[in-house]
């Protein structure tokens, strides 16, 4: 009989334990969602990658570290979908956003939050890191400014898009 109770009371320290990292993943998870609603970030190309994709280095800002290197992906996508880029050194030529209409973005505001979820939206689809992506970290008053390099798919982003309707191909005219 003792060992029944033992047995259980293990199991329930573990449940709690597992429940109290789970909480902690959501909490973390929600605090990165939170950090990047106002999408405050600066996106630069750094060079040329393979045909259909961007190399680029995004800046995000967080209060913490972390979140702000977790969001780069996030943002970088962002960045190409709305705002894109001038040009600059390393053969860059300026890249226009893929939406032309700028308030795409709230009239297509369920498909964004859904692209953009953090529990597995489909941006992450079309980002990766970019060859050494260590991360530049520059303190900027009570919040960081973290740079990190990554390759956005940029071809495959608009053209899944474009079959999910939400923005016109470019043969489509204006």
């Amino acid at each position: 009989m003792k060992t029944l109770i033992n047995k259980a009371t293990i199991l329930t320290v573990i449940f709690i334990a597992f429940g109290l990292v789970s909480n902690a993943q959501v909490n973390k998870k929600r605090k990165a969602q939170k950090d990047t609603e106002n999408w405050r970030y600066e996106i630069e190309c750094v060079g040329i990658g393979k045909a259909g994709t961007k190399v680029i280095k995004v800046w995000s800002y967080s209060k913490k570290a972390k979140i702000a290197i977790a969001q780069a992906k996030k943002n970088a996508v962002h960045g190409i979908i709305f705002q894109g880029y001038a040009g600059g050194g390393q053969g860059c030529t300026s890249q226009s956003p893929i939406a032309r209409n700028p308030a795409l973005e709230q009239e297509k505001q369920e498909f964004f939050d859904n692209f953009f979820n953090i529990n597995g939206g489909k941006y992450m689809k079309f980002v990766s890191n970019s060859g050494d992506s260590t991360p530049t970290v520059t303190k900027v008053g009570k919040e960081y400014k973290i740079g990190i390099v990554v390759t956005v798919m940029s071809s495959a982003l608009r053209k899944d898009l474009e079959a999910a309707g939400v923005v016109k191909g470019l043969s489509s005219g204006f």
